[in-house]
């Protein structure tokens, strides 16, 4: 891990209780994983997770940060398949903080449905329904946000809904093999 100092008092989230923090000026911080726009840092024994526009704070660019299906200004997609590809590659930059997989690959996904707005029309919506790998997780508002303002950075989403539910629970059987391989799970 990649020991830093901040430069600028920074807010961040502590992982996992989602209590907000002010991590101040000359504090030395060791980089935990940079994901899906998000820098997760170990502070006093504990996680943080700063967002990817306050990067500056640790002497790193956002642009660093910034996932490439973000990066992509491309036009709305002309049909669904198209969206889903986009979508699909959204999702993979979002991340539980404490976890270095993204939510696809965990097994977080349990469907994806995309739908135009208005018929010739390059508008649409995109529901996704998820879970995460534990019912009580305190970061759950965080993640869901992160996950639908990343559907509506997709150029032509218009509206996104992601729906949290815990039936089926989510298991370790739901993980990629790419996931399982990170994790040390094999």
């Amino acid at each position: 891990m990649r020991t830093l100092t901040v430069q600028r008092d920074v807010d961040a989230v502590l992982i996992p209780s989602g209590m907000p923090i002010v991590i101040p000026a000359g504090t030395v911080v060791r980089i935990a994983q940079t994901q899906g726009g998000f820098v997760t840092v170990e502070v006093g024994g504990n996680l943080a997770r700063i967002e990817g526009k306050d990067a500056d704070a640790l002497g790193l660019s956002p642009e660093e940060l910034t996932p490439e299906a973000e990066k992509a200004n491309a036009p709305p997609p002309e049909n669904e398949q198209e969206l889903a590809e986009r979508v699909w590659a959204a999702l993979k930059t979002c991340y539980d903080p404490e976890i270095p997989v993204d939510i696809v690959n965990l097994g977080l996904v349990y469907e994806m449905r995309t739908e135009r707005i208005h018929e010739g029309e390059n508008k649409w919506r995109v529901r996704v329904v998820m879970t995460l790998t534990a019912p009580g997780c305190p970061v759950a508002p965080m993640i869901v946000e992160d996950v639908r303002s990343k559907l509506l950075a997709i150029p032509g989403v218009e509206e996104a809904e992601v729906e949290l539910t815990f039936d089926p629970p989510w298991d370790r059987s739901r993980m990629s093999d790419e996931a399982r391989l990170k994790l040390g799970l094999f």
